[in-house]
């Protein structure tokens, strides 16, 4: 796999997958996390995570540009490393949420997330930088041997990126089984089973007591008893519940600490290998002609042009498919079988199919090129788009066959009446597989094509776009929770299928530019 490729990709690669090990951990199961802990509704924890998720992508184009005015990618990495550490710790310390307590445990909870995004922006992209220099000096060194030399060093770059994104999913693939087995463990260590439903309801209870509707009262009793509870006194058990259910999620950050920490190991022993972005030459003094000036002033502008373009796609792009921290979290919450596997399990789906699908469209692309009929990395774009919204589209038509309603109507439903509603784990599976294909031709090759046309000494910087383009998407994620609730869940779905084939449309009217840009 490594062949032909640069020596410090393995270790570049390794590096990261400790850092998307740990963070992994987390997004898994934060949303749910939120609502569990702090008893926040589904649009209120939705906006929080949009917010985090957003923030990363923000912070991550402030760590670009400090990487590039100090040229200190590397420490600045490391840097980043030990910040997120320090979130992890914070939320790792299991506190029992009280209406005393909420004032400043909710706030130092946003405090640790932060915390996370500011040190996932410093390492973020510009690792990815990094990894796009090792390209740049190895089609450098391809040059000198001859145009075929150099036109099979540049088909090695998307190549490269999709092993460099393998290992983010190794990581990503194990990650989401941490949190759940540890509270489950937890649940039985003190003689309760887990359920996903009865969380909320031990909120609701706290909050409304006796006033409480007879209905949810009913639930909770049933739920109660099929878990191991007594009923006798319903306050004291809510808290009890919420107690060792939320200490179960705590004790799994302390791994994402321990991630944190090898990854920095990783990193630090093998810094000397790694290239430095956007290196100025020892030699700056050119003489260039008026004309040469416009010229040059000229590409820069026009590869800026295509990388905002691509940008625009992206937005769109990680709107839809981070839907899987939010709404689809939800959904596999509130709408499948959960009896067998936690809804939080269900996201490891989505790494399991990035590492058995990656070879493939490796081999694919590969094959392609060979026969000289090689798709550009903007057609490949484009045909991500499609794909994701193949996966909505999917969503759209099983929900509405199933006559969903919203999600506050149906988990208003009696738990029996909703149990037999719910759907089996097959449907995640299907979405999850075609939007892994869709991110396999966008997110990886995104960076490849970022890589391509950012100018030498802004490498960090472009590379901060691309995460600041995704930032945007994800600051939009809220989105998805609010139509999840108050709209029939197929319309919810709908919405994004439409927008991913706009923005197929957009991007196929884009591509023969792109492609003259890249050249």
């Amino acid at each position: 796999m490594f062949k032909n490729h640069p020596k410090g990709l393995l270790l570049a690669a390794l590096s990261n997958m400790g850092e998307r090990f740990g963070y992994y951990i987390m997004n898994a199961v934060l949303v749910l996390f939120l609502c569990s802990k702090f008893g926040l509704s589904d649009e209120t924890s939705g906006i929080i995570y949009s917010c985090f998720y957003a923030g990363i992508y923000v912070l991550s184009l402030v760590g670009g540009i400090i990487a590039d005015r100090t040229q200190n990618y590397k420490g600045t990495i490391m840097t980043g490393l030990v910040i997120m550490a320090s979130g992890y710790v914070i939320l790792s310390v299991p506190v029992l949420a009280t209406a005393g307590n909420i004032g400043w445990l909710l706030p130092l909870t946003c405090l640790a997330l932060f915390l996370i995004a500011f040190g996932n922006g410093l390492f973020k992209g510009n690792l990815q930088a990094i990894v796009g220099q090792m390209y740049d000096n190895l089609e450098a060194e391809a040059a000198k041997k001859g145009d075929e030399a150099l036109r099979l060093a540049k088909s090695r770059r998307d190549s490269g990126f999709q092993i460099f994104y393998v290992f983010i999913n190794v990581g990503g693939l194990i990650a989401p089984f941490v949190a759940p087995l540890l509270r489950s463990w937890w649940l039985k260590t003190n003689g309760l089973d887990y359920n996903a439903s009865l969380p909320a309801l031990c909120h609701k209870y706290i909050n409304e007591g006796s006033a409480m509707q007879a209905d949810a009262l009913q639930n909770l009793n049933e739920l109660i008893g099929k878990v191991g509870g007594q009923t006798a006194d319903l306050g004291a058990f809510c808290s009890q519940y919420l107690d060792i259910f939320n200490t179960g999620i705590h004790f799994s950050f302390i791994a994402s600490v321990v991630a944190m920490l090898i990854s920095l190991f990783i990193f630090f022993f093998s810094r000397k290998i790694f290239p430095t972005p956007g290196k100025k030459e020892a030699v700056v003094s050119e003489n260039y002609t008026e004309e040469e000036k416009k010229a040059m002033a000229t590409e820069i502008k026009q590869r800026m042009y295509a990388l905002f373009a691509v940008l625009g796609i992206a937005v769109f792009f990680w709107w839809s498919f981070h839907q899987n921290g939010t709404s689809m979290s939800l959904f596999a919450r509130d709408y499948v079988n959960t009896s067998i596997f936690p809804p939080e399990i269900w996201q490891a789906v989505n790494p399991f199919f990035v590492i058995v699908l990656t070879p493939v469209i490796m081999w694919i692309f590969s094959t392609l090129t060979r026969m000289g009929k090689e798709i550009s990395t903007p057609m490949k774009i484009a045909y991500g788009m499609g794909i994701a919204g193949i996966a909505y589209l999917f969503m759209t038509v099983f929900c509405y066959m199933q006559g969903y309603p919203s999600a506050e109507e149906f988990t208003a439903l009696d738990t029996n009446v909703a149990a037999g509603m719910k759907s089996g784990a097959w449907v995640l599976i299907v979405y999850y597989f075609f939007m892994t294909v869709a991110e396999l031709f966008i997110s990886p090759l995104g960076l490849s094509f970022v890589s391509k046309v950012a100018p030498k000494n802004l490498q960090g910087l472009c590379q901060g776009l691309w995460l600041g383009a995704t930032a945007v998407g994800n600051g939009l994620l809220w989105i998805g929770p609010l139509m999840y609730n108050k709209w029939p869940i197929w319309e919810c779905w709908a919405v994004f299928l439409v927008v991913c084939v706009i923005s197929m449309g957009v991007m196929w009217a884009m591509v023969s530019w792109l492609e003259r840009v890249t050249k």
